[in-house]
């Protein structure tokens, strides 16, 4: 389906308003201007800002180079060859390589009028002004994207809760006619989320409200390990009352999955459980023996999952502490 973004549309709009401006001012090579917003609208702020700063970079070192190699062994094909030669690496030593192309575009009007006077160099100077400067204006709008990163929170929980509550129904009668497509599903969700969350966190100049992006990478570790614990419950091939008193912890945990959750009421119960299997008779059989030990070893998961959690600081407390 036909579809213009809001990134096409900028760019569109900047790229006309350049060359608008750089011919009304009447400079030469005026079309370049709308070339270098087409070439500096990015998919954020911060990645805006930093491939024009390095093209601005970039651009102006070539009139250096420019002026040095052409004053010194004038303007023919060699001389070109060995500007190049020179300026691509030392471009890249300091990071500029994304505006070796626009350099390139300002190399050739300086050679194609075969001399570096003042008011050539004001005039590149003011292409470049022109076109970063309208590319960074009209990259000021970025649409917000809180309510599909809310969205996406939503989904992910949902998704928690189903995988612990399908862990304790296995746990507790050993069947289960889930097909664990969920887990493959959260697993994409969960790295889309974090991805709108970064680029969130790239439209803005300061790294104070990352909360999102916080989110998602500590939702990740969890799920993580919820991708090592689930084999461990389909290896239980026995049912016994502690499966039972694991399964009711598991789903408490399910229960208590939300965003201002710190996990630590389910620490102190995962605790006291542990507390209760000390005291209880030992095995008496292998089978029980080796049921019991695979219970406590994911016992011990679920507390690194839930540790994960209480370590994170939400929303509102983060900002308080900034």
């Amino acid at each position: 389906m036909f579809k213009i973004g809001y990134r096409t549309v900028k760019t569109a709009v900047g790229a006309a308003a350049a060359l608008f401006l750089a011919q009304a001012l009447d400079l030469q090579f005026y079309s370049s201007a709308g070339i270098l917003v087409i070439l500096c609208v990015q998919n954020t702020k911060r990645k805006s800002l930093k491939v024009s700063l390095h093209r601005l970079g970039a651009c102006l070192l070539s009139i250096v180079f420019s002026f040095v190699v052409f004053e010194t062994i004038g303007y023919h094909a060699l001389a070109i060859g060995l500007l190049i030669l020179l300026f691509i690496p030392t471009a890249v030593m300091l990071r500029m390589e994304e505006g070796i192309v626009t350099s390139s575009v300002i190399v050739m009007h300086i050679y194609s009028l075969k001399t570096v006077t003042w008011p050539i160099v004001w005039n590149e100077v003011c292409i470049l002004i022109i076109g970063i400067g309208i590319a960074l204006l009209v990259n000021l709008y970025m649409p917000s994207v809180e309510r599909e990163l809310k969205r996406y929170q939503q989904l992910v929980e949902e998704y928690f809760k189903l995988l612990l509550h399908e862990m304790a129904v296995y746990l507790r009668s050993r069947e289960s006619d889930w097909d664990g497509k969920e887990m493959i599903e959260a697993h994409e969700l969960l790295h889309q989320a974090k991805a709108l969350a970064f680029q969130k966190l790239e439209n803005q100049f300061t790294r104070e409200d990352d909360y999102y992006y916080r989110y998602f990478t500590m939702r990740i570790r969890q799920f993580e390990i919820l991708e090592r614990v689930m084999p461990l419950v389909a290896s239980l091939s026995w049912t016994y009352e502690q499966s039972e008193m694991v399964a009711k912890f598991i789903e408490s945990v399910g229960a208590a999955v939300r965003p201002e959750s710190t996990g630590l009421i389910s620490l102190q119960y995962l605790h006291e459980l542990r507390e209760q299997f000390r005291v209880m008779p030992l095995p008496t059989t292998r089978e029980e023996f080796e049921t019991r030990a695979m219970l406590l070893q994911l016992l011990s998961e679920m507390e690194q999952y839930l540790i994960i959690k209480s370590e994170f600081k939400g929303k509102h407390t983060y900002i308080q502490s900034v």
